[in-house]
């Protein structure tokens, strides 16, 4: 530890600490260390290596501190301002918190959407209220997002991040639609941004959370004036929470009802539309910095968060008509390249009917180096059937020929249909999600079924094979059943991005997940 922060601790609480902790490095490259006084009570000591970011970290806390904003206090800061003490927010952060849903592949229950709530709609109150009186010459490395600042985050796309991948481009004609990007987001911001704080690196990591789970604001030294949307597309579309596209649009309410409150907002459609072309630039910068940390610095967690960012970056391209059509045809170029599919990319056939695989997993010998082989019936993508029904009725038949596939017997976990608010229910209905989310079970269940599933998946894929079966029943077929085939659906589909069918058998219900090169 620099001996220059021990002092400054000494200096403001007039004696030695009892002890010192080094905290886990983070993102950045400044280094953080818990203060024991021996009697319980602790501080964060901070050594930072930018002078001018530590005054505006300093700066912004003192100015939302008066405002009454959750943030830490700064309790003290040396002369130069390399070092300074804050007050102690626990080591319970938001991203915590939220493992279970993370782990359970985007699946968060009761508590874990309550505390995604209560963090969203907290942040209109930081960006709106913290932006008045606020003098904004003290933010770092710019006071406001404009047009010169959107260039440099494309441009570090480009260069961090493009080129790393070897994909050929014309960049004149990508110079060209970043411009025009860059000039439809500075008029955004010209239009919101003065009054605004832009948090800039909202995300669940900068989130701390209380005794009560209320949450506390960090990490905002990189903020500038701007404008709101930029906040909301970092935190919702932060690659590895894997909101799923209905929790986005709940949070997205949440956040919009918040900011009523606080200024005159536009329509809610238009509100939307605006939001998706932050999204965009929002998921560009962040792989920009992805590849940038993950290529260059050799950083094993922003290389994995990678795949995530770019799935993100798929469903953004495939939802939205964005005006910037070599932009967004190089993007969709770059979504299809072989270490970002989906799914697994499709070895060459041979001219003798059979393909090769190296190094195939499931092969005898996975690590010797050579290849082996399996018989490629051309017939077309693998299509994976999930079927929802009840054992008094019978097993669903297999209309391919084959025979079926996995069933699974969900009748071992608690059942929602004994009790009487969700008799009338099923396993698509938000309370009977919830219900079976909370108690746990279902999703112990699910996780061994989607490993086996996913490996199942891998071999047809690799074999060519064009049809794939799975069956959840259960006693009525209205409950645990739905909620397990529509959930083992969408894993699927989310994973491999090939076309699921999926059918409620009892419910008379289907749906088709269509693949993503449909």
């Amino acid at each position: 530890m620099n001996p220059s922060l021990r002092e400054l601790y000494i200096n403001w609480s007039g004696h030695e600490p009892a002890t010192v902790e080094k905290l886990p490095g983070a993102g950045s490259n400044r280094e953080y260390y818990r203060f024991f006084d021996g009697a319980g009570k602790t501080v964060i000591g901070c050594v930072g290596t930018s002078r001018e970011e530590n005054h505006a970290f300093i700066a912004l806390a003192k100015h939302f501190a008066k405002r009454k904003l959750p943030v830490p206090h700064v309790l003290a800061a040396s002369e130069d301002e390399m070092f300074y003490l804050q007050e102690d927010l626990g080591s319970k952060t938001l991203f915590d918190a939220l493992k279970g849903g993370r782990d359970a592949g985007g699946r968060y229950n009761v508590k874990e959407k309550e505390l995604l709530i209560k963090t969203i709609r907290q942040l209109p109150n930081i960006q709106i209220r913290g932006a008045r009186g606020l003098d904004f010459s003290v933010c770092y490395p710019q006071p406001e997002f404009n047009e010169e600042g959107i260039r440099f985050d494309l441009n570090y796309f480009k260069y961090c991040f493009l080129k790393a991948t070897n994909i050929d481009f014309h960049e004149l004609k990508l110079e060209a639609n970043f411009r025009l990007l860059a000039k439809d987001l500075a008029a955004e911001a010209d239009e919101v941004g003065k009054q605004a704080f832009l948090y800039r690196d909202f995300q669940a990591r900068n989130v701390m959370l209380d005794k009560d789970d209320n949450p506390y604001f960090i990490d905002f030294q990189g903020g500038r004036k701007g404008p709101f949307y930029y906040d909301v597309a970092s935190f919702l579309w932060q690659a590895s929470a894997r909101y799923s596209p209905s929790l986005r649009k709940q949070l997205i309410k949440e956040y919009y009802e918040a900011l009523k409150h606080y200024v005159e907002a536009p329509s809610f459609k238009k509100f939307n539309e605006r939001l998706q072309l932050f999204v965009l630039f929002r998921t560009l910068q962040v792989l920009g910095a992805y590849g940038f940390r993950g290529y260059f610095e050799r950083k094993a967690h922003f290389i994995q968060s990678i795949p995530p960012a770019i799935q993100n970056l798929r469903q953004i391209i495939n939802d939205n008509d964005f005006p910037y059509p070599y932009l967004i045809g190089l993007l969709k170029e770059l979504t299809e390249l072989p270490q970002f599919a989906v799914q697994p990319a499709e070895p060459k056939a041979r001219k003798d009917g059979y393909k090769t695989t190296d190094n195939n997993p499931y092969s005898a010998n996975p690590s010797d180096g050579k290849a082996t082989f399996s018989k490629y019936d051309g017939k077309g993508p693998l299509v994976v059937k999930v079927f929802s029904f009840s054992f008094h009725k019978g097993i669903p038949e297999d209309d391919s020929g084959n025979g079926g596939g996995y069933v699974f017997d969900c009748r071992s976990t608690h059942n929602p249909g004994r009790y009487e608010p969700y008799k009338k229910l099923t396993g698509l209905d938000e309370p009977v999600i919830r219900f079976l989310e909370d108690d746990g079970e279902i999703l112990t269940f699910l996780d061994s079924v989607y490993k086996l599933a996913d490996a199942h998946v891998t071999r047809y894929l690799q074999r060519g094979f064009t049809s794939l079966m799975f069956s959840f029943g259960c006693t009525g077929g209205q409950h645990r059943s739905v909620y397990s085939a529509q959930h083992l659906a969408e894993h699927i589909h989310n994973k491999f991005g090939i076309e699921v069918r999926v059918t409620h058998r009892e419910q008379n219900i289907t749906e088709t997940l269509k693949a993503n090169n449909a």
